[in-house]
């Protein structure tokens, strides 16, 4: 089994104890030490071992947790192990201690980086000025590994591996924690900034004017240059991304599959449909020849690639692929979920010439808009995102379902 660990303080003493009780089972171990979470899917898959990685992602600094998948990289998810893996904790594991196995360790950082610059094209690109913002987080570790490589100016922020977040917390898809970013991609002039969640499998970007880039305009990008290179493809998106991938991805040749939202049934998606990409609105980007797994390095490669072979700045680069108006995520705190998405599908559903689905909660789809409601699993929330052709229709759209939700 492989295991890697994050730069937060608590990371190396639970991965010294999963290590313990691994190897007290009989397995062997390979430690891979600092890595990020698509670093970790990277050895889980080269390997072609399990894999476990200590991080708690983008969460605050008191958090820790475990990401866990299956031999080359394949997801755990809630039905497909998660819960065995509680019943074993509470019931106790059917396995029986056997000898115990050997600990050693390996550094992959260079194995990972060469492996990214084989699935992207960046030898001719033109010169690059980029600011990428860490978090503190395992792209302080990564990227310079990475970018000293390219044809890139690299201007450096909170690359100081701290698990503390003393800047900022390592959480890109909430606009707060981008505004450094933004100033400093404007100050320094560059081309694009990149911003990394704690655990680096999420990247986000910021055009050369400072605004934010939505990531679903990331997805199309990605899906066209993957249509490219491999004609009449399956692309997943999921089901809160912005209608401009569909519409891409057909444009291109493709096929645009629809899934719920969450890397275990995307993952599983597009193991069964042969898909060669998926993307998701909160910023994971997966890849067939990365093992299906999702990559935050690799995505950042791909907005490189074709903002160095293009002689547009990244603003007009990404327009064609950004053609609709996002409410972003909007979460509301509910008694009961379940009543209010009723309440919700009975008000805007098919009773008002709408069409309505329920994949992953309430998606409710009119001439030039759709909104989805989620319950959040963990907190007594609904998760509201809405997108229009205009901004007047979203905001309208927006605040009426807004109203339905808080009453």
């Amino acid at each position: 089994m492989v295991i890697g660990e994050d730069m937060r303080p608590s990371s190396p003493i639970f991965a010294d104890a999963f290590s313990a009780g691994v190897t007290s089972q009989g397995l062997n171990v390979i430690r891979i030490g600092l890595a990020s979470t698509d670093m970790l899917y990277f050895a889980a898959g080269k390997l072609n071992f399990p894999g476990a990685m200590f991080t708690a992602s983008h969460n605050p600094a008191e958090y820790n947790g475990i990401k866990l998948c299956l031999s080359g990289a394949r997801p755990i998810g809630k039905e497909s192990g998660l819960l065995t893996i509680e019943r074993f904790v509470n019931e106790g594991s059917p396995i029986d201690f056997r000898s115990v196995g050997r600990e050693s360790e390996e550094d992959l950082l260079t194995p990972y980086v060469d492996h990214l610059l084989t699935l992207v094209d960046l030898k001719q690109i033109r010169p690059l000025k980029v600011v990428i913002d860490a978090g503190n987080g395992m792209a302080g570790h990564t990227a310079p590994a990475v970018f000293e490589r390219l044809n890139c100016e690299v201007i450096p922020m909170y690359f100081e591996l701290d698990g503390t977040f003393p800047n900022h917390e390592a959480n890109p898809i909430d606009a707060k924690n981008l505004k450094d970013l933004q100033k400093a991609v404007k100050k320094h002039k560059a081309d694009i900034g990149l911003a990394f969640d704690g655990d680096a499998d999420r990247c986000f970007l910021v055009d050369e004017n400072g605004e934010l880039v939505n990531p679903s305009t990331l997805t199309a990008l990605i899906a066209y240059r993957e249509l490219k290179k491999h004609p009449g493809s399956n692309i997943i998106y999921n089901l809160i991304s912005s209608r401009a991938v569909v519409e891409i991805v057909e444009e291109n040749g493709g096929k645009a599959i629809r899934s719920r939202v969450g890397h275990s049934y995307i993952k599983k998606l597009m193991a069964d449909t042969g898909a060669i990409f998926g993307g998701e609105h909160s910023g994971h980007f997966y890849f067939k020849d990365f093992w299906r797994a999702d990559s935050g390095m690799l995505a950042a490669l791909h907005a490189i690639a074709a903002l160095g072979e293009s002689d547009a700045p990244l603003s007009k680069l990404l327009k064609p692929y950004s053609r609709y108006v996002a409410s972003g995520e909007i979460n509301s705190e509910v008694a009961d979920a379940a009543e209010s998405m009723a309440t919700i599908s009975d008000q805007f559903g098919e009773s008002a010439g709408n069409q309505i689905d329920e994949l992953d909660g309430l998606t409710v789809t009119g001439d030039n808009w759709w909104f989805n409601v989620r319950a959040s699993n963990t907190e007594p929330l609904l998760r509201l995102n809405v997108e229009a052709k205009t901004q007047a229709r979203m905001e309208k759209i927006r605040d009426e379902v807004l109203a339905t939700i808080r009453g």
